[in-house]
């Protein structure tokens, strides 16, 4: 049986993963958060190896749980309860013939593509960016309406994009299940209060 959908996503980039204090601060965020955290390990530029290092290091802090965005391949050998699907992944159906088993997210940035997702079989959507965010400074933010539309469709939905403790709220109150955030979490100066306060904010 596979556990429950976390409601706080770590989201790594090629920065993090060679952030020189990477097992420390994936600690205080397991610390933080415990089983309602996820660990996304993700990083386009990284070649497969360094993907699969990256996922075993965060593997490490249970009760946390491991997510691999797009290399399912690691994702099995590395024993990911989920997957995150983007554009160029396989389809949901495709990745559940891999493992029944595992969380299939997709991402999604409009209602459009949300409603594809659905109906492609997705478990859950990561929608975004719902803030405006340094990570994508092009991309015209959703805002929480933008969200809200795609939270009405019904799968459980973690928004994405300038998430911090303070806008968790916002959030929550336009439907998201969960949140994911890369620095939002990961260059908070105290990332326990920051992965703690993120699930507060969502369950309280």
């Amino acid at each position: 049986m596979r556990p429950p959908l976390p409601r706080v996503h770590a989201v790594t980039d090629e920065r993090v993963a060679r952030r020189p204090d990477l097992d420390r601060i994936a600690a205080d965020l397991a610390a933080g958060a415990g089983a309602a955290l996820a660990f996304h390990a993700r990083g386009h530029a990284l070649s497969g190896g360094e993907i699969f290092d990256l996922a075993t290091r965060l593997a490490v802090h249970p009760p946390s749980r491991l997510f691999l965005n797009d290399r399912l391949d690691v994702a099995l050998a590395a024993g990911a309860v989920g997957v995150q699907l983007g554009r160029g992944s396989l389809t949901p159906e495709d990745a559940r013939r891999l493992e029944p088993e595992w969380w299939i997210g997709v991402s999604v940035h409009d209602l459009d593509e949300a409603r594809a997702a659905q109906a492609a079989g997705a478990d859950y959507l990561l929608a975004g960016t719902v803030f405006p965010t340094a990570s994508h400074p092009d991309r015209t933010p959703l805002g929480v309406a933008g969200l809200a539309d795609i939270a009405a469709l019904g799968l459980p939905v973690v928004a994405i994009g300038g998430i911090t403790p303070a806008r968790v709220a916002a959030v929550r109150a336009a439907g998201a299940y969960g949140v994911a955030a890369i620095r939002g979490l990961w260059e908070d100066l105290e990332p326990d209060a920051a992965a703690r306060q993120m699930l507060e904010g969502l369950t309280a």
